[in-house]
């Protein structure tokens, strides 16, 4: 367990969410570990219309990244062969691209290894094992297992009778009760949970600092809610994931400690849940199959994903 000195209320959740040799000292799949074939079957069996809704952002140099977060560049797109007739005049012509991009500047996870706490990882592995020149050389967004099972969305504007939260909400557990009522669905183990604030409609209207800061997110109660349903996952859709400025004063990124390095629990960030919201309002239900793999850089932190919610 890791434990922030200054905040016993984190050290007394963090003793009850841990998961630290729940499946094994060697595991570095965490709460993944509970998305189950059973799981995935019975999430298939939630398909009714085929109807696919999109979930991720557009990777874009005017991306949802402001330099508050450092080294996290938007992406850069780069042609770096136009038409080229490789095999001589005449034949067939290929174009190439690169790009240049923060692995989580966009629609991503965050990995296990994206966060320490204490010096340790999830699992108590030493933080030390991430390197400057390997990267994550535990707990790698690569070790993510095939990410595939029942999402569920929770929107809580909706179930409050809100367009979005406004910007100093701290989601709670009561508020996440009341979107699981509002849903009329119940969250259960090895489901990934979408947690919609509306904040995205400021980065959609073109206002990328004010989806920035300040921001409406998750509550460092929260956690003790997924823990207690045995939820595989969590995304949002805004750019830090928990409240910003942080509800308790001076205690940075508590839920990300407590999510990654405690549960061992992915969570993703900058969702676009917008459509998704529309969609289950309209067809009256709230859970649906979800396939959300992130791209497996070795060594990677965390990743670019295009989630899809099949309804």
């Amino acid at each position: 367990m890791t434990v922030p000195a200054q905040c016993p209320e984190f050290a007394e959740i963090a003793a009850r969410v841990n998961n630290w040799g729940r499946w094994g000292a060697d595991d570095e799949n965490g709460t993944l570990n509970l998305i189950t074939d059973e799981v995935v079957r019975q999430a298939a069996a939630t398909v009714r219309t085929g109807r696919r809704v999109p979930l991720a952002l557009p990777l874009q140099q005017d991306g949802v990244q402001t330099g508050m977060i450092p080294g996290r560049v938007n992406p850069l797109h780069t042609m770096v062969a136009v038409n080229l007739e490789m095999f001589g005049p005449g034949t067939v012509a290929t174009s190439d691209d690169v790009v240049t991009m923060g692995l989580q500047a966009a629609t991503h996870w965050d990995g296990l290894a994206h966060v320490s706490a204490g010096g340790k990882l999830y699992n108590g592995r030493p933080a030390a094992t991430v390197t400057a020149h390997g990267g994550a050389t535990v707990c790698g967004i690569e070790k993510t297992r095939p990410l595939v099972s029942r999402g569920v969305l929770l929107d809580v504007p909706r179930a409050l009778g809100l367009e979005r939260l406004p910007g100093d909400h701290a989601v709670t557990p009561d508020d996440l009760a009341a979107a699981e009522e509002f849903a009329r669905v119940r969250v259960g183990a090895g489901d990934v949970v979408l947690v919609r604030t509306g904040q995205l409609h400021h980065y959609l209207a073109g206002d990328k600092h004010g989806y920035a800061h300040p921001s409406p997110g998750l509550s460092i109660r929260t956690p003790e809610w997924f823990h207690a349903r045995d939820v595989a996952a969590v995304a949002n859709d805004t750019l830090t994931f928990e409240i910003v400025p942080p509800e308790i004063e001076d205690l940075w990124l508590p839920v990300h400690a407590l999510h990654l390095v405690e549960m061992g629990m992915l969570q993703g960030q900058n969702w676009n849940l917008e459509e998704l919201s529309r969609v289950c309002a309209e067809e009256g239900r709230h859970a649906f199959l979800l396939t959300a793999q992130p791209e497996p850089f070795t060594g990677g932190t965390g990743a670019p994903v295009a989630p899809v919610a099949v309804l």
